[in-house]
């Protein structure tokens, strides 16, 4: 029985079709999907918040990633302090800042 269903031409009696390159070009065409749908954007997103975080000053009123509201009183380097409420001043890295909610002065 086995031998004539190889005979009749079974799936998968006469190997791979489309040459020894088709494999390597089915894994580039899905390496570019997942460059153009995962890796692309998710750099583009990362070159937005960079420059959000770069031109943070004094009397912007922000969200961090920790959901705190507060306004920018100082910037350094790497650290914001913000103030959320009154005599309450908090540091904290300017990669935390999420968003804006409104520019200052």
């Amino acid at each position: 029985m086995v031998d004539l269903a190889y005979a009749m031409g079974a799936p998968g009696a006469e190997g791979q079709s489309g040459g020894p390159y088709a494999g390597l070009l089915m894994i580039l065409i899905i390496f570019g999907i997942f460059y153009f749908l995962l890796i692309r954007p998710q750099m583009k997103r990362q070159k937005q918040h960079q420059a959000m975080v770069s031109s943070l000053r004094k009397g912007d009123k922000v969200i961090t990633t920790g959901g705190i509201h507060g306004t920018v009183v100082g910037v350094k380097e790497d650290v914001a302090t913000l103030k959320i409420a009154d005599q309450v001043k908090i540091e904290v890295s300017k990669s935390c800042v999420a968003s804006i909610k409104e520019r200052g002065e």
